[in-house]
């Protein structure tokens, strides 16, 4: 199974973004959405779990929890926005991938035997750090994170 791991859109869903994200079989979407039409462009490709991030207000936000977990591939999932937030023992929790966002840097790390992925953000470019998403393979050997770096002006 191959997920899509996009966050920090603020409202800018890329058309780079969109082609890197094609034939994935589950988007997971991290926060800072910007606005609905993120969501609904995403579920055009596939089944998309979002979770709304700082940025998120309004009546449309309230859709979005703050925190998600969601099983696929035979994988748990945890979502939440700022990592920083984070409240729970994943390990204990027997969770297996966090994805955060927030921070706009993508990280792929493994503590204690959780998968720690931020894939940056795929929105408007901020500062010097690059426009970014990753995918994220799920198999019965394991999961295989990759960044990717989309190939964008400076928008």
């Amino acid at each position: 199974m191959l997920i899509g791991v996009i966050s920090d859109t603020h409202g800018l869903l890329r058309p780079e973004a969109v082609q890197r994200l094609a034939g994935v079989d589950h988007i997971v979407h991290a926060g800072d959405i910007g606005r609905p039409e993120i969501v609904d462009g995403l579920a055009r490709i596939a089944p998309v779990t979002a979770i709304r991030g700082n940025v998120d207000h309004g009546g449309w936000a309230a859709a979005y929890p703050e925190t998600r977990t969601v099983d696929l591939g035979g994988r748990r999932i945890y979502l939440l926005h700022d990592l920083n937030a984070l409240r729970i023992d994943p390990a204990a929790e027997e969770i297996d991938a966090v994805v955060s966002g927030h921070s706009h840097q993508p990280r792929i790390a493994t503590v204690g035997g959780v998968l720690y992925l931020n894939p940056g953000s795929a929105g408007p470019r901020r500062f010097s750090l690059p426009v970014t998403l990753a995918t994220l393979e799920l198999s019965g050997d394991g999961m295989r994170p990759v960044l990717h770096e989309l190939p964008v002006g400076a928008g």
